[in-house]
């Protein structure tokens, strides 16, 4: 199993104070969480980590680009602390800020991130900063879900779906269940354990 700490959206200074008890294995970041903030509890929790932006973060460039010691999995499908991670970060466009897009470049970019897919090798965990539309999300227009999460869902079939953006707002989030994909609302911070994918079909295999 990976135990995987998913942070989103709000800094919890209590979390810190905790960090090296919960034996973290894998931080993902799902978004809209000062950088410097990322990089201390990366620090504290001394694993690997990955991050995809949220619609609040600094656009990215060849001289910013994000967290010192993330990788980003933005429209990518990467293999980190022992988990496939697939990413597709911000949110649908609602003012023109950075890391916002039309449903319609949310189809463009996932099915460049679905490019990047193996069928030899499945896909843990989906992290995304919004939620997939009509799962979890609101209806006013900064926090609609983004349309095309639907068919990555279909495609990928990830043990875990994780996101931000939606504020609880100190209620609770309920998991959703998509066939086998858990879906569930990170903010500000969820444990999960995860089974790689992969070795779980090696295994089977009698690799």
């Amino acid at each position: 199993m990976v135990r995987v700490l998913a942070v989103a959206d709000e800094e919890v200074l209590a979390v810190r104070s905790r960090l090296r008890d919960l034996r973290i294995d894998l931080l993902l970041a799902a978004g809209d969480l000062p950088w410097d903030y990322l990089e201390r509890v990366a620090a504290e929790v001394d694993a690997p980590a990955a991050f995809v932006p949220g619609n609040h973060d600094p656009g990215i460039s060849r001289t910013s680009t994000g967290p010192r010691g993330f990788v980003a999995v933005d429209e990518r499908i990467v293999t980190v602390g022992g988990l496939r991670v697939a990413g597709l970060g911000g949110c649908v466009r609602y003012n023109g800020g950075a890391h916002q897009y039309t449903q319609a470049q949310y189809e463009r970019r996932a099915r460049t991130m679905l490019a990047h897919d193996r069928a030899d090798a499945p896909v843990d965990v989906l992290l995304t900063h919004a939620p997939p539309l009509g799962l979890g999300d609101d209806d006013d227009p900064s926090h609609v879900g983004i349309a095309a999460l639907h068919g990555v869902l279909e495609s990928l079939r990830p043990t875990w779906h994780l996101h931000g953006h939606i504020h609880p707002f100190g209620m609770v989030k309920n998991d959703r269940q998509v066939g086998p994909t858990t879906v569930r609302n990170v903010i500000p911070w969820h444990v999960v354990e995860v089974e790689p994918r992969a070795a779980a079909a090696a295994v089977r295999r009698g690799a």
